[in-house]
């Protein structure tokens, strides 16, 4: 049985202007393909600043949608090869 090491790296960057965070996140694939999503947060104006917080949020929210892009890839390709079609969550 052979054991194939497969790496990918997600790339997450910020931009923040108080009180608002957004993050875009950049996923290449083995295939030459590239994802990418963005995701947004607000601070309610009675919070105090965190921008660690922040960039938690809207980090979590951009993956959240480039996991759904990767699933939509992922389901594409199995109902193109497959006689068996996927089912998408």
């Amino acid at each position: 049985m052979t054991k194939t090491l497969v790496g990918w790296h997600i790339e997450v960057e910020f931009a923040e202007e108080a009180p608002h965070t957004a993050a875009a996140a950049l996923l290449r694939l083995p295939d030459g393909r590239e994802l990418r999503a963005r995701g947004d947060t607000s601070r309610h104006p009675a919070d105090p600043e965190q921008d660690r917080v922040g960039e938690e949020v809207a980090a979590a929210r951009a993956l959240q949608a480039l996991a759904r892009q990767l699933l939509d890839k992922a389901h594409e390709e199995i109902d193109e090869l497959g006689a068996v079609p996927s089912y998408p969550l």
